[in-house]
């Protein structure tokens, strides 16, 4: 396994790790927990679909994967948006996340656009 490949690995574990632990200060609203369960499915979506492409028995499989993992990192993204808008009072917590997963995003890109090549 490439570096690049092992970092995205570890940066996604650790990124979904930082998304539990933030949405436990959640408050226990009726639209909190409908955004919290959101934005587990596709925050966990995002390593799993990636660890699939790499069991990937070709580049075509390989490319699908990562773009999958790509789409739920895109997903991830607007639920804590909208989980950071809708809780104002822990928006500065939320920021780190979401720039994180600006970073995720990006790196899947690169690995995706490689991988076409």
């Amino acid at each position: 396994m490439s570096n690049q490949k092992h970092e995205i690995h570890d940066r996604i574990y650790a990124f979904v790790l930082r998304v539990l632990h933030a949405i436990r200060e959640l408050p226990r609203t009726p639209e909190n927990n409908v955004l919290v369960r959101q934005v587990v499915r596709s925050a966990g979506s995002i390593g799993a679909n990636a660890a699939e492409a790499d069991g990937a028995e070709s580049k075509k499989e390989f490319v699908q994967q990562f773009t999958i993992s790509k789409k739920e990192a895109k997903e991830t993204f607007y639920w804590l948006s909208l989980l950071s808008d809708h809780n104002s009072s822990i928006k500065s917590r939320f920021r780190l996340l979401l720039d994180e997963n600006q970073q995720i995003i990006a790196i899947i890109s690169k690995i995706i656009l490689n991988a076409k090549k």
